[in-house]
This record gives C-alpha cells, sequence and structure tokens, in this order.
C-alpha cells in the first residue's frame, strides 16, 4: 500500500484525449459511475467487458489505500423491456426485477463486485423531475404538448467529450431504438434537441409530472443518479465506447447546464467486443449471453481473458484465444498449488534474495496497471513471476518466503479478481444428480431452479447438451 496522498497513477481521458495523473477530487476517496446495463434480458458478451474492467479499475484503487464509492446503475424503465413485458403478458417490472436478479448472478459468477450502490432508474424519478425543471428554469429545456426537450445549442460546449462540431452532428439518439420513433419529433426547436421526458403510451408504465404523465429519457437517468450517490463532480465516469455519443456528451450538456459544474474529471471507455473479428449481432448468429458462454467455459476464464488486453483496445473473441487464456489461468494456479504442496524444511529464517526479487515483481504489476490499468502487462508480469517460483522455489527455500510467494501471486491476481483456489471436480455421480434434479425442476416448470443448476455445473466445466435421447454431459 501507498500513501493516497502520492500520485500513481496515469488515466487515458476521453475528454481530454491524453494520458493524466489521477488527482481525485477529495483525498483518499474516489466517485466512479459507470453505466449499467437495461435489464430487459441476460447480459451479453459486451455488456461483460466494461463490468470487469471497471471492477478491476476499482479493486485497484481501493489496493492502493482509495476508498472508493461505485456507483452502476440499472436502467430498469425502456422501449425493450416494455416490449417483452407486453410480449409475456406481464407488467413492466416483473421483466426488469427478473433480469437484474439474472445479472446479478452473472457479475457473481464473473467475481465482479456488487456495486456500493446499484440504483435503478424508477426509484430515482422526483429528482429526475426536479432537474428537468431546473433546466426549464435555466433555458436549457422546453416542453412541447408532453415531451421535454433539451436546447442543445444552449450549452456551448456541446461535443466536447465526442469531439464532434455541433454544426455537423444530426440528432442523437440509441442506435437500437431506430425503429421507436420518439412522439413529437417533428416538434422540436431543433434537430439536435433531444428528449429529458417523453408522454406516456397506451399500455406503458407512467408517472405524474409538471408535463403530464410520462416517463424520463435515457440520457437524463445516468445524470441524476450520479449526482445523488456520488455529487455534483464525479471523479472518474467510465463505460463503453459506445456511449460516448450521444448518451455520454448529453449527460455532460444536461448536468453541466443544471449544476452549473463540471460533471466529470475523467472519462474511461473500453473498446468494442468482436466475435471471430465480426461486429457481435443477432442477424450474423454471433450474438452471445454471458449465460450461454458460461455452457462452454467457466466465466473466471472469460474474466481473465478480458483482462488480457488493454482496456481501450479492441478485444476479439474467439474459442482459440479464450482457450488459449484458459491454459494461462491453469499455469498460474498450477503454480499457486504447487507452492501450497511444498514442505519446506527449515521453518524458520527466509531468503533474501528470493524476497528481493519477489518485491520487484511487484513493483512491475503496479507500474503496469499505474499506466492506464495496463492489465494486459499485469498478466504478463504475473506470468513471469509464476515461471520464476516454479524454478526458484523448493522445498530447500523457508517456509516464510514461500508463504510470501503465495501472498503475492495470490494478492495480484485478487485486483484483477482472479481467484486462485482451484475448485473440488464434481464426481460423475454429482453431475448425474444434479442433471436428475434439474430435469425434475424443468417438469415442474421451476426454471428458476433449473436454471441455476445449469449455471452451477458450467461454472464447474460441465457443458449439457439437451439431445432427443436425453442430456449427455462432458467436462470442458
Amino acid at each position: 500500500m501507498i500513501s493516497v496522498l502520492e500520485v500513481f497513477m496515469k488515466i487515458y481521458n476521453t475528454l481530454t484525449r491524453k494520458k493524466e495523473e489521477f488527482v481525485p477530487i477529495n483525498e483518499g476517496k474516489v466517485g466512479i459511475y459507470v453505466c449499467g446495463p437495461t435489464v430487459y434480458d441476460y447480459i451479453h458478451i459486451g455488456n461483460a467487458r466494461p463490468m470487469i474492467v471497471f471492477d478491476t479499475l476499482r479493486r485497484y484503487l481501493e489496493y492502493r489505500g482509495y476508498d472508493v464509492n461505485y456507483v452502476s446503475n440499472f436502467t430498469d424503465v425502456d422501449d425493450k423491456i416494455i416490449k417483452r413485458a407486453q410480449e409475456e403478458g406481464v407488467d413492466a417490472k416483473v421483466i426488469s426485477e427478473r433480469f437484474i436478479a439474472e445479472t446479478k448472478k452473472d457479475m457473481v459468477a464473473m467475481n465482479v463486485q456488487e456495486a456500493t450502490t446499484h440504483p435503478k432508474a424508477t426509484e430515482e424519478i422526483p429528482d429526475m423531475i426536479a432537474m428537468i425543471q431546473t433546466l426549464i428554469e435555466k433555458g436549457h429545456a422546453y416542453e412541447v404538448n408532453g415531451t421535454v426537450y433539451f436546447r442543445t445549442r444552449s450549452f456551448q460546449s456541446y461535443g466536447k467529450l465526442s469531439h464532434k462540431n455541433i454544426d455537423d452532428l444530426e440528432s442523437g439518439h440509441r442506435a437500437e431504438n431506430h425503429q421507436l420513433k420518439v412522439s413529437g419529433q417533428d416538434e422540436k426547436e431543433d434537430a439536435l434537441d433531444f428528449v429529458l421526458w417523453k408522454p406516456k403510451k397506451e399500455g406503458e408504465p407512467f408517472w405524474e409530472s409538471p408535463w403530464g404523465e410520462g416517463r424520463p429519457g435515457w440520457h437524463l437517468e445516468c445524470s441524476v443518479m450520479s449526482k445523488k450517490y456520488i455529487g455534483d463532480v464525479i471523479d472518474i465516469h467510465a463505460g463503453g465506447e459506445d456511449l460516448i455519443f450521444p448518451h455520454h456528451e448529453n449527460e455532460i450538456a444536461q448536468s453541466e447546464a443544471a449544476n452549473d459544474k463540471e460533471f466529470a474529471r475523467y472519462w474511461m471507455h473500453n473498446g468494442f467486443l468482436k466475435i471471430n473479428n465480426e461486429k457481435m449481432s443477432k442477424s450474423l448468429g454471433n450474438f452471445f449471453t454471458v449465460r450461454e458462454i458460461a455452457e462452454t467455459y467457466p466465466l473466471q476464464v472469460i474474466r481473465f481473458f478480458m483482462l488480457s488486453a488493454h482496456y481501450r483496445s479492441p478485444l476479439n473473441f474467439s474459442a482459440d484465444l479464450v482457450e488459449a487464456s484458459k491454459n494461462g489461468l491453469e499455469r498460474i494456479l498450477n503454480a499457486v498449488d504447487k507452492l501450497k504442496s511444498l514442505s519446506p524444511a527449515e521453518e524458520e529464517g527466509s531468503d533474501a534474495a528470493i524476497e528481493e526479487a519477489l518485491a520487484g515483481y511487484k513493483k512491475r504489476f503496479e507500474e503496469a496497471m499505474d499506466d492506464d490499468l495496463n492489465t494486459a502487462d499485469a498478466i504478463s508480469v504475473i506470468f513471469e513471476l509464476v515461471k520464476y517460483t516454479n524454478i526458484n522455489i523448493t522445498n530447500a527455500v523457508p517456509k516464510q518466503t514461500v508463504d510470501k510467494a503465495i501472498g503475492i501471486i495470490e494478492e495480484l491476481c485478487g485486483v484483477l479478481g482472479i481467484i486462485t483456489e482451484k475448485e473440488e471436480d464434481l464426481l460423475d455421480s454429482d453431475i448425474e444428480a444434479l442433471i436428475q434434479e434439474r430435469q425434475a425442476a424443468r417438469k415442474e416448470k421451476n426454471f428458476a431452479r433449473a436454471d441455476e443448476i445449469r449455471t452451477l455445473l458450467s461454472e464447474k466445466g460441465i457443458i449439457l447438451e439437451d439431445t432427443r435421447e436425453g442430456v449427455k454431459w462432458k467436462r470442458a
């Protein structure tokens, strides 16, 4: 650990397009806001990357001695949630609560820590209405027939994050919602203006507001939730690079216009995830949920894979690359197992030369992480460390030094969220019993339990295949 007074880390700031020394607003404390998923389905493998990357950022800052307030929201009111609820004939809240629970299960399996706060959009509506009223009073927003728009050109710095020229821009909105045209689109003063409040449609959830019954715009939600749970100014705002424009650009505009303060000091964005060098999409048949991936690979392998590249780099997901990560992780786990199995002849004393070398690897790990969270280089250092221990640490080395080696490997892996304990393999009889229990649960339409068993087995490296002849299984 080092003193939090010391500047140790450089972060690439999307806002300035350069690496900057990280200095938090309040000494010893860091507020991080990460845009979370819209909960209408199981999270996909693309959602997993920012979850893993910024969970690792949090872990590293805590390792360095900071008190981290980590806030990541759930968007629990949205066109896709409403559409799914209508298809299933249930309330939208049933859908959102179901998939918040499923998302949390996947996060646990990926060893992503619970956020300090996981706010839900639907629980913060009064504060959203208050921010809209402030924006109207300041001349930054206007209402037309129940829709409230942000007056984009009223914010002089619009485009500063995405580095877009406002005169070259067309109206920005969520790419996946092209087909869901907002009512009153033609009533805007300017094509660039975006929605802060939209009137209800038949069968949709709604809330009372001064502008009639309706619900907030997507961009507004994060501005309000970050302000409530972190403050007017955030140390680090993070998310996928697809959110830079329009979502994060719009957040800046409405927040700074309402609060008359800088919205976020540092902006961090992870690169895109591709599947076999192609953009992930359902139409290409290469769209995978985390739950589906877990049927083939333990999610600790996926976490390790995600961190094996620099977070700002594009990442290609392929069977060969994931297999390589699986083998790499196995090397680390085997090294820890080997160290733990040693029976040093000497209980007392230490080996100063080995301990100095161990400290050197730890320092190099920290240097990699300090350089804009370079987990790829940090993992390379861990590989070198385990190679060193495999060669140099034997039963002839004092126990204190062996324990120190184990402790350092576990500590550095812990910063990356990598669990070094090998899980016990299930016996064939245990697997068969769980499969029978799963079949019984499916017959009873207890699909939650059936999914739970499948997830448990996949985490243990057991792959199930439902065939006409029954359930077949194999070890990954």
